[in-house]
């Protein structure tokens, strides 16, 4: 627990504000709500998606929420993914310009939990039908016997493959790394193109290849630091490998619009992406042609075949003025109906099991294949400083792939960050 003094009084000031000042009206009652009980003022709702796909229908979503609830307003913001964490933070810890509502990547939910910034949302409207939900999606939102979030969508990886490319060059798509090299040789003898496009400036397209040689970050059930063992030296050094050897190519600034642009025109045959990256893909020329995306597990390490669990949850500020229009909205958000529009408009995974059932879900192709690679997927260690990991990790992985740092330095690097952050830790 590393929540101290100074949060904690900041929570009950945050509550008592909230209490006393109600919402938006004048003729409302404590946390926006009239007399009658009906809903009523301003929700703020951060959202973090990809913005000219996924923000266009959230966005529409939100909107929506005043048929249901007329009298309540809600504001959208869209607030760059990389910026959300420490922005929120910052604000929660200010008591000034925080959200009502967030859209919190799951390793943020558990840290914003242990600051204090979340409202526990046990026995709250948002909360409706939670025996619904996945159970490896509600992992995330739970914290010391509370659940402080709602799962909104679930994912992980795979690789995305330009099915002319391959066809031009007659290879398979490759089922581990080593296979992955000699198709790599075949395309560029082919085709002239590198095989894939390795993400460099963020540490989470490392995990699968930490996962794939039996590695892991932590070990939280005995506060032991595992980044720097064997398996995650072997795992740095795969990386690096794939980039020397030419099967890969990297880039260690704006990693995701150089990513997705390469693939998108067809300059890299690969990438490794989840279901967030299919409306901006179709998008590409490559894609005009939707059925010229493959997609399929990445490729296996030496000790195994796994990729990390993500996704999203809505998470409800402590400090909200309009706590009960702020759990109806989360509620709307993550309810079966909502999550079935998104998975038909975006292929995102829904969250709950009733919404696999439903026909459009069932017949979806995206949904159909990264369904199972969920349920087999790797789940982060659901600590306060699971989102703290990244940092140390992409700034060592970057060194490692640009040649800056050898896999060994990197990942003594990144061990010693950790057991500072991770002081009572192995």
């Amino acid at each position: 627990m590393r929540r101290g003094i100074a949060a904690t009084a900041l929570v009950a000031a945050l509550a008592l504000a909230a209490t006393a000042c109600g919402g938006d009206t004048e003729d409302t009652g404590s946390e926006g709500k009239k007399a009658s009980g009906e809903l009523s003022g301003t929700v703020t709702w951060w959202d973090t998606s990809t913005v000219g796909s996924e923000d266009i229908v959230f966005k529409k979503l939100a909107e929506d929420f005043k048929t249901l609830h007329p009298k309540v307003t809600v504001k959208y913001v869209n607030v760059p993914f990389g910026e959300a964490q420490n922005k929120f933070k910052n604000a929660a810890q200010a008591g000034a310009g925080a959200p009502d509502v967030i859209r919190s990547e799951v390793a943020w939910t558990p840290e914003f939990a242990d600051l204090g910034y979340l409202a526990p949302l046990d026995g709250t409207a948002a909360l409706k039908d939670e025996k619904d939900f996945l159970a490896q999606a509600a992992a995330s939102t739970q914290y010391n016997g509370k659940t402080y979030a709602v799962p909104q969508v679930i994912d992980s990886m795979g690789i995305f493959y330009n099915k002319k490319i391959f066809k031009e060059a007659g290879v398979e798509v490759p089922k581990s790394v080593d296979e992955l090299k000699n198709v790599a040789k075949t395309i560029k003898g082919k085709t002239g193109k590198t095989a894939l496009y390795l993400r460099g400036d963020d540490a989470y397209w490392f995990l699968s290849f930490l996962y794939g040689e039996g590695g892991n970050l932590v070990d939280a059930s005995n506060k032991t630091v595992t980044i720097d063992n064997a398996a995650g030296v072997k795992a740095f050094g795969v990386v690096k490998d794939l980039v020397t050897s030419g099967a890969a190519k990297t880039d260690a600034t704006d990693g995701w619009n150089n990513m997705q642009s390469a693939f998108k025109d067809g300059k890299v045959a690969m990438m490794i992406n989840g279901p967030w990256a299919i409306a901006d893909t179709y998008a590409g020329k490559e894609f005009a042609d939707k059925a010229n995306l493959g997609i399929a597990p990445v490729p296996a390490g030496s000790a195994y075949q796994g990729a990390p669990q993500g996704g999203h949850n809505l998470a409800v500020y402590a400090g909200s003025k309009n706590l009960d229009a702020s759990y109806a909205f989360v509620e709307y958000m993550s309810s079966a109906a909502t999550q079935a529009k998104v998975t038909e408009q975006l292929s995102l995974l829904p969250t709950r099991n009733s919404v696999y059932t439903q026909p459009a879900v069932a017949q979806n192709e995206i949904v159909s294949f990264f369904k199972p690679v969920v349920d087999k997927a790797v789940e982060r260690p659901w600590i306060p400083e699971t989102g703290s990991l990244f940092a140390p990790l992409v700034t060592e992985y970057t060194k490692v792939l640009t040649g800056q740092a050898s896999p060994e330095q990197g990942a003594k690097s990144t061990g010693e960050a950790y057991r500072k952050l991770l002081k009572d830790w192995k």
